[in-house]
């Protein structure tokens, strides 16, 4: 991964350079970071926001996707990642040899809903059943007047047009979130473990990133995908879930009631907030099929000046001013407050290498 400065102390221009002027911060310096394309609008945002409050500081980053992020992290290219999935257990490991004994930690940053999205003039949405879905990406599923769809969308007149899936081609948070809700939510008819990359025997088209995903779909009628909401405009069709008896709209709100309804995954150190997520709930109005996007971070960095610019960039992010802006451009879910002081408690906890 290569990442460059932008060769100029206000790679914003004169806004920022007057805003400099303006500041009293002293904060300066600069932080690198990569990884998932979800994040994306909402990193947009939070590097924006956040060199107005810190004119010198300069934030980086690379819209690679989350397994590429994490193995920028892990190989000490970045000084933090955003990811889709969660650190597994062998990588956090793993990153003991470049975050020191503690390793990297895992910061909830970014709710947003999964949508399921399709291409079909005239219909902008669809009911279906965690079932159904994994039908159709399998592939047991390849017609639109499949009886598994009209039974669930009664009314509905569905054209008899070639059915198209999409995925990603990249190793994708955005993946192993959807594959573990199909893993969970209908195991009798999904029979892969979830992963972030594909299954490899199941023949479909692929395209690179989120954004790509979302241009396929939207260039071919009859497609469908799963991607990142914030980037589904309104001329596509989007899928309504079958959460227990109800069929639940795609919102921030929606996937945030899922989310407070998870819990912390055992066994982890007391400031790595990897969350759980119970993807079978029935909680009235929750939207399971939900993605927790991450900032990972060393737990001890060797420079003190990258301590405090890595905890400054983390509160901001995680506080209520980013979260904020982060819905207003992304259409994320801010943090339950439960979640948010944890989030707090464990940007507090990271310190200079050897300090302990």
């Amino acid at each position: 991964m290569l990442l460059t400065g932008c060769g100029s102390d206000y790679p914003l221009g004169e806004a920022q350079k007057e805003a400099a002027k303006a500041n009293t911060s002293d904060l300066r310096g600069t932080l690198t970071g990569g990884g998932s394309t979800a994040q994306n609008a909402a990193m947009n945002a939070w590097t924006t926001g956040f060199s107005v409050l810190h004119p010198k500081v300069q934030v980086q980053y690379a819209s690679v996707g989350s397994g590429a992020g994490r193995e920028g992290l892990l190989a000490s290219a970045t000084e933090f990642a955003g990811s889709d999935a969660y650190l597994k257990d062998e990588e956090v490991k793993r990153s003991q040899q470049t975050c020191g004994p503690g390793g990297a930690i895992n910061i909830p940053a970014y709710i947003s809903p999964i949508a399921i999205t399709f291409n079909l003039p005239g219909i902008n949405e669809l009911n279906l059943d965690a079932d159904t879905i994994a039908g159709i990406f399998n592939r047991d599923i390849r017609s639109w007047q499949d009886p598994a769809i009209t039974k669930l969308n009664p009314g509905v007149e569905l054209p008899d047009v070639p059915m198209t899936v999409v995925a990603r081609s990249d190793d994708s948070g955005t993946t192993e979130n959807f594959t573990e809700y199909l893993h969970s939510a209908a195991p009798k008819v999904w029979k892969y473990e979830p992963d972030g990359s594909w299954p490899n025997d199941i023949s479909l088209e692929k395209a690179q990133g989120n954004a790509g995903v979302v241009t396929t779909v939207a260039r071919t009628e009859g497609t469908i995908a799963y991607a990142d909401d914030s980037l589904v405009d309104a001329t596509l069709g989007k899928v309504k879930l079958k959460v227990g008896d109800e069929f639940v709209e795609v919102s921030g709100e929606a996937a945030a009631l899922a989310v407070a309804e998870s819990k912390r995954v055992e066994g982890r150190d007391t400031h790595d907030i990897a969350l759980d997520l119970d993807r079978k709930t029935t909680a009235p109005g929750a939207y399971p099929l939900v993605l927790v996007s991450y900032l990972l971070f060393c737990s001890s960095y060797e420079d003190p000046q990258t301590v405090e610019l890595i905890k400054t960039f983390g509160h901001y992010v995680v506080s209520d001013e980013g979260q904020k802006i982060a819905a207003d451009s992304a259409k994320s879910a801010p943090m339950p407050e439960r979640l948010a002081k944890d989030a707090n408690a464990a940007i507090d906890s990271i310190d200079v290498l050897g300090a302990n």
